[in-house]
């Protein structure tokens, strides 16, 4: 975040909630005449958008109009938790034979059958 956007929250924004990861959510604290209440986040570390859980997301894009810290909604039996996009970091998700797995891989079953033109 760059010292314009520390200086517009501290002046402009109202504190509405966190999430687990630390990443601070903000609304203005005043309501403009032509516009609704603008809505952003402060990130915790390195900004990465992916670091944003689903219901956050919701209330900064105006899908819920009560942010997560005041409505908790109860998880679905099928919900997993929320992680950032790993992607380019050492934490990378690498399936087996990867080059950054060492390039190995299991050998093929017996029932693949390359294409071969005929």
């Amino acid at each position: 975040m760059t010292i314009g956007t520390r200086l517009y929250t501290f002046f402009n924004g109202a504190l509405v909630g966190s999430d687990a990861d630390g990443n601070r959510y903000y609304q203005e604290k005043r309501a403009p005449k032509d516009r609704p209440r603008g809505r952003w986040v402060m990130y915790k570390g390195k900004a990465e958008a992916s670091k944003v859980p689903p219901e956050w997301h919701a209330w900064l894009h105006r899908t819920v109009d009560t942010p997560p810290s005041e409505a908790k909604r109860p998880a679905k039996p099928w919900q997993k938790e929320h992680r950032a996009n790993r992607t380019g970091t050492p934490d990378a998700y690498h399936p087996p034979g990867s080059e950054y797995e060492g390039g190995k891989r299991a050998k093929a079953t017996g029932d693949y059958e390359p294409w071969r033109p005929s």
